[in-house]
């Protein structure tokens, strides 16, 4: 239960949304005090909030999230995918400041004070999404302190970039993580990986190698693994140099690849296709994706601003795999390389009745075969 007296703090303090072009929400604040600045986004998952909260994909964004609802299950100690929330402030219409549920261990608000996060409620989150829908993803500010100078303060949001945006979320040294019955070794390149990659991959029988995001290939065949798997993470991929050209050498090895969004779009760089920015992105738990292979449609869960172009992924690098239903934009690529595959979408997510785990069965069976030629 929270105390009268936070519950009156956060039900009247007043905090604002600030947007680039000078759009201003005001609603109450949650969380933290202050101000936050970052790139304002929106992702319609009806659950999962904490693991929104702690994915380090939204690293120097600032999140809203479409559904009416949130808090109502409070916050837990297993949900998390990383150890610490990565987004610069949260947005949501309506907070459940009182949860029920017998796994929470404390509230939204309590947790979002804990890190440091500044975050509002009751505003109309279906106007922002419906504006971010027809201009795009644009800078802005969550604050409990309106800035006197609107023009100065707006100037500062439109100066705002993600920057140095991998470095910032991986681990600094690599570590281990032994599987219960072990069968085969991955090294796990740290983007920012979700904490379920590693958990699926411990599952299937692997012992995984988390490498910081910067190991290149002496690094990488001084652990040896049986595989590669490229993680998510945030930012633009095409800023992340030093990572496509270690890539580049890593390939040269006869090592099954397996790329997870981000890492399915610095793959692609890094064998010659381009990549794009999204007009808003794809973030949530309902994008469906064709898998031209199955001819069949998966529901997938998303967290994304770019993608591969669909016409720089040539008939000499390979060819789509699976493609976005709602956009038609690419979400996964075979290449001609064997064993190296990638998808845009996160198949350990889970997200549909029919979800797409049988993408870690396929890196699986690369390694198995890798391993039955040696």
């Amino acid at each position: 239960m929270v105390s009268s007296s936070k519950m009156a703090y956060h039900k009247y303090e007043p905090a604002w949304l600030i947007l680039e072009d000078g759009t201003v929400y005001e609603g109450r604040s949650l969380g933290s005090g202050g101000t936050a600045v970052g790139e304002v986004v929106f992702t319609t998952g009806m659950t999962g909030y904490q693991e929104t909260l702690t994915d380090p994909s939204y690293f120097g964004q600032i999140v809203a999230q479409t559904f009416p609802l949130i808090g109502n299950y409070g916050v837990n100690d297993t949900d998390r995918e990383s150890g610490r929330v990565w987004l610069k402030g949260y947005i949501i219409r309506e907070w459940c400041y009182e949860p029920s549920n017998f796994r929470s261990k404390s509230t939204l608000g309590e947790y979002l004070e804990q890190h440091n996060v500044v975050g509002i409620y009751d505003i109309d989150t279906r106007a922002l999404t419906r504006k971010i829908r027809e201009h795009g993803v644009m800078n802005g500010a969550v604050t409990t302190e309106y800035p006197d100078d609107a023009g100065a303060f707006l100037k500062s949001l439109k100066g705002f970039v993600i920057s140095d945006a991998v470095r910032s979320v991986s681990d600094k040294k690599p570590s281990f993580h032994k599987a219960e019955v072990s069968k085969y070794h991955v090294a796990l390149m740290d983007y920012g990986y979700k904490s379920n990659i590693l958990r699926s991959l411990n599952e299937l029988g692997c012992d995984v190698t988390v490498m910081p995001w910067d190991s290149d290939k002496a690094a990488i065949e001084k652990v040896d693994p049986d595989g590669i798997m490229l993680s998510n993470g945030p930012g633009d991929p095409n800023e992340n140099k030093k990572i496509i050209n270690n890539l580049k050498e890593i390939l040269k090895t006869d090592l099954p690849v397996l790329g997870i969004c981000l890492g399915h779009q610095i793959m692609a760089l890094a064998f010659g296709c381009s990549t794009q920015k999204l007009k808003y992105g794809h973030r949530g738990a309902n994008q469906p994706v064709m898998d031209s292979e199955k001819r069949r449609i998966f529901v997938t869960s998303q967290n994304h601003g770019f993608a591969v172009i669909k016409e720089s992924v040539t008939e000499d690098i390979g060819k789509i795999s699976h493609y976005n239903v709602n956009d038609g934009s690419c979400e996964g690529i075979k290449y001609k390389r064997p064993g190296t595959f990638s998808v845009q979408f996160h198949p350990e997510a889970c997200a549909g009745p029919h979800d797409t785990r049988y993408l870690f069965d396929r890196f699986i069976e690369s390694m198995e075969k890798k391993n039955a030629v040696e």
